[in-house]
């Protein structure tokens, strides 16, 4: 059988050269994307349209051979078979019906999984289509992440509605988080049953919170998705991603159970090696690296492998890639991780 070379490292092995995946690797700098996207009709149309969510997810594989594909879906789709009304507008980002403290307690009553049906039929078809040696990874957002915006209704540059609501309603905030969390359990292992290797935590506005905060309402969350996966699904390979913790994410990993854990472009490598000493670490060129090109590009490949590279290590970005990159860019990435030697 062919070897899954991200599964090898999540399981503490260092390889050489590491494997490599992209954040947000399947999206809009792919011409092959754009076209794809016209056809699907809204952004949501296109996560639950199995046949055009497998297509895109495919087309980075394809073209850039990553060792890596992530399903094609969006954070927000809890939030939307939560009957949010969500929706996403060009130019202006998602927006849904912002939530009360009295509509949390109705989250519990609602069965998601028929809804997101869609989501695990792209994942079976993933799994049978993609080259036997790709990792297919699963995602959900982290519970935090999707709070915000639930209560906002829309994203916010530095979460003050989310963080208002957690002092002012702390019982409520706990309640929210923690359905949220087992919501996302189950989703996680539903994509686990229909075929993912391996799953990712994303918790993009994990660096907003101070450090009480981020215990309660960042790393509690996330231990709990983390245990009700593995208490249902003994082998699961789980990566949580905090963008912007910082000096938080010290014991994150043990605190979490996080099989790896994801590093934003703001880690200093120094203590990037700190972590790796605990387990595997992913990331984290600068996506504005990406854009750049040429030395830019090079210097910050090589400098993160140079630090992490004796060590188990998923080369990765430490965000989404963005619109302007180049995919020339992308394969010029490829080809010198590729190259790199211990």
């Amino acid at each position: 059988m062919a070897v899954r070379r991200l599964l090898k490292v999540l399981d503490g092995e260092t390889l050489t050269p590491p494997p490599i995946w992209l954040m947000r690797q399947a999206g809009r700098y792919l011409p092959e994307y754009r076209q794809t996207r016209q056809q699907a009709g809204s952004f949501l149309d296109l996560c639950y349209n199995p046949e055009l969510a497998t297509e895109v997810t495919l087309q980075p594989i394809r073209r850039f051979g990553l060792d890596a594909a992530i399903l094609f879906s969006d954070i927000l789709v809890i939030p939307d078979a939560l009957k949010r009304n969500v929706t996403f507008s060009e130019g202006k980002g998602p927006a849904m019906d912002p939530i009360e403290v009295s509509d949390i307690a109705s989250f519990s009553k609602v069965d998601v999984l028929p809804h997101l049906c869609p989501v695990f039929e792209t994942v079976k078809r993933l799994r049978a289509e993609l080259p036997q040696e790709t990792t297919l990874l699963g995602f959900c957002g982290a519970p935090w992440t999707v709070a915000t915006y639930m209560i906002a209704g829309h994203g916010t540059p530095d979460q003050a509605p989310a963080r208002l609501f957690g002092y002012n309603h702390p019982q409520a905030m706990e309640e929210l988080l923690a359905t949220l969390a087992d919501i996302s359990a189950d989703y996680l292992v539903a994509q686990i049953d229909a075929g993912a290797d391996a799953v990712q935590i994303f918790d993009s506005w994990a660096g907003v919170l101070g450090e009480s905060e981020f215990e309660k309402f960042a790393v509690k969350p996330v231990q709990r998705i983390i245990a009700s996966v593995r208490s249902r699904r003994p082998g699961a390979k789980i990566i949580a991603f905090a963008k912007g913790a910082g000096l938080l994410l010290k014991d994150y990993r043990q605190k979490t159970g996080a099989d790896a854990i994801g590093l934003d472009w703001s880690v200093p490598l120094s203590f990037a090696q700190e972590l790796q000493k605990g387990g595997p670490v992913q990331g984290n060129l600068d996506p504005m690296r990406m854009v750049a090109g040429g030395k830019a590009l090079d210097e910050g490949i090589d400098a993160i492998l140079e630090a992490l590279g004796n060590g188990p290590l998923i080369f990765n970005l430490g965000h989404g890639i963005t619109p302007q990159a180049d995919p020339e860019n992308v394969t010029k990435l490829v080809n010198r991780v590729r190259g790199f030697k211990r």
